[in-house]
């Protein structure tokens, strides 16, 4: 069976960061669907799943990937900045993250010192800290 799947799936474009984002909306319009009970939003979701089906299953590799690098495009600040959280939060481990009183550049200091004087790389102003 599993071989008869992959050569149906040959040459096909199969899945891509844009049929992801469809099938979380269209998963999130169900479960919205289920608690408004909408006509409108019923069909919205079928409309997701049918295309994001029809962008896997599709053999036309080109325009696929043009629309997977329109969608790229249109979210990579928001992915950017997704990523930016997801690593300040990892360095929380470790480190403190402080913010210069007088040029407003973040500092980042190891936790477990004590009671610490900080100096800005940016502007040399001194200030404490506990880290």
């Amino acid at each position: 069976m599993r071989e008869r799947f992959y050569r149906f799936m040959q040459g096909r474009y199969g899945q891509d960061a844009f049929s992801r984002f469809l099938l979380g909306a269209m998963l999130a319009c169900v479960f919205i669907n289920i608690l408004v009970r909408s006509r409108a939003l019923g069909m919205l979701s079928w409309i997701l799943l049918f295309y994001a089906y029809f962008r896997l299953f599709s053999k036309n590799h080109a325009a696929r990937y043009a629309e997977n690098q329109r969608y790229l495009n249109a979210t990579a600040r928001l992915r950017y900045w997704m990523d930016q959280q997801k690593k300040l939060m990892e360095e929380r481990k470790y480190h403190h993250i402080y913010v210069c009183p007088k040029c407003r550049q973040k500092i980042r200091i190891p936790k477990g010192k004590g009671k610490i004087m900080v100096r800005c790389p940016k502007c040399q102003h001194e200030f404490s800290k506990r880290s």
